[in-house]
């Protein structure tokens, strides 16, 4: 299954991601590359990367299915995020599997 702007999104991913002091505009960068990647992913529906605070990050994804989540977790974006992580990040990235129960879209 494909994802597309008509199909409905019930899972999610949220990560929570702490730059250590002075490697906050190496995270923004990296997280605005990552875009062209999640772009790449035909099952990820929505993909959200976010500044929460003056070194607090997020990003936030949708999937319609299951099998798209668990491809995000193992695709590219994750890998290139845990391979930067000890040089850029304070502590290991939270990730949340949270189930979306409404949305305007």
């Amino acid at each position: 299954m494909t994802a597309d702007s008509t199909t409905p999104v019930t899972l999610s991913l949220l990560a929570r991601i702490e730059a250590k002091p002075g490697k906050e505009a190496e995270v923004e960068a990296l997280l605005r590359a990552a875009v062209g990647l999640a772009a790449e992913e035909p099952r990820t529906v929505h993909w959200f990367a976010l500044r929460i605070g003056p070194s607090t990050f997020g990003i936030f994804d949708t999937f319609a299915d299951e099998v798209g989540r668990k491809a995000h977790l193992e695709g590219r974006i994750a890998a290139a995020l845990m391979a930067k992580a000890p040089e850029l990040l304070a502590a290991a990235p939270v990730i949340e599997r949270v189930d979306v129960i409404a949305a305007k879209g």
